[in-house]
């Protein structure tokens, strides 16, 4: 994309070949200055030329952006198929606008896009730009969780050297990571948008677990929402509620327990919610919450991503 030569049809497998011996472990294969036959062979001959090489390389695709991104002219069986992620729409900027974008076209487009998810298989929304410029701090907590409800790979585009204290901490939450990589691999949906512009987001988990995340549109000022998890469609019982960014657990919630969250502007409230009984009978052998025990992090800046492999390989 930079005017580089790219990847001929013909030297797909020279290059495949000289990836792997360079020890890589990640491809994204974009699509500039390609046409729609050069993609058709491309992306699949890429897929096998990567399984042929023996080493477990992560691979890309770019294709259904320069498709449009839905079917038709998207074939997201295919799609799971022979690629591991795949980018669906415009490159993000460095901004709240693109971010807003981005955003709504996935969630406008859920009911298409949400099924083709799974583990080895996901959908791209493109990189984290938290720690750059176009971001506060609030909305560097509202990619990171929206991010996260839609099971989207984390890829980071800053620089490590000038990385503020804020920007760190976002990046580094165990419980937003833990979310975005909890081992079903559902993608999240929008459950609701509101007329005094609040949405709500919900992602099922592992062991019975959710994620939601209350996210404000507005630009005025911190916001109060009401609700009850029996609105947002949780059967009844007792829950327990983890704010991902304060660290805060709320207890004793019942379904029609009415509670209110205060969003700031252009920023989220994000919950790990899990039922009570479950805590109870999980929590005498330390593995309760799975939220904050598996994924605690160190004051090091490290990061943990499973190696994904081609579906052929796996």
């Amino acid at each position: 994309c930079g005017g580089y030569p790219g990847t001929t049809l013909d030297k797909i497998d020279t290059d495949a070949q000289t990836f792997a011996s360079w020890g890589v472990d990640f491809l994204k294969l974009d699509g500039c200055y390609s046409n729609e036959e050069e993609q058709q062979k491309g992306y699949p001959l890429m897929s096998k030329a990567l399984n042929a090489t023996g080493r477990p390389i992560g691979y890309s695709c770019s294709w259904p952006a320069y498709r449009g991104g839905l079917p038709p002219s998207v074939n997201y069986t295919l799609l799971g198929e022979i690629c591991n992620l795949w980018r669906n729409y415009d490159d993000i900027q460095d901004s709240w606008d693109s971010v807003q974008d981005i955003t709504d076209w996935f969630f406008d487009n859920q009911e298409i896009l949400q099924p083709e998810a799974g583990p080895g298989r996901w959908n791209d929304p493109d990189m984290l730009i938290i720690g750059n410029f176009g971001l506060s701090v609030d909305q560097s907590r509202s990619q990171m969780a929206l991010w996260a409800i839609m099971a989207a790979p984390l890829i980071m585009s800053n620089n490590l050297r000038t990385l503020s204290s804020e920007a760190r901490a976002i990046l580094q939450n165990g419980a937003a990571i833990a979310i975005n990589q909890d081992p079903m691999g559902v993608q999240g949906r929008r459950l609701l948008q509101e007329r005094s512009h609040i949405e709500v987001y919900w992602r099922p988990l592992s062991q019975s677990a959710s994620a939601l995340v209350f996210l404000s549109r507005r630009q005025d000022m911190p916001y109060r929402y009401h609700t009850s998890l029996a609105k947002l469609n949780y059967t009844a019982g007792s829950y327990e509620a983890y704010d991902v960014f304060t660290g805060k657990t709320l207890s004793g919630l019942s379904a029609t327990t009415e509670f209110t969250v205060s969003i700031n502007p252009s920023g989220v409230v994000m919950w790990y919610v899990y039922p009570k009984m479950h805590h109870e009978h999980t929590q005498d052998d330390g593995r309760y919450p799975y939220i904050r025990q598996k994924y605690r992090m160190s004051s090091s800046l490290r990061f943990h991503m499973p190696r994904v492999v081609p579906p052929s390989l796996l």
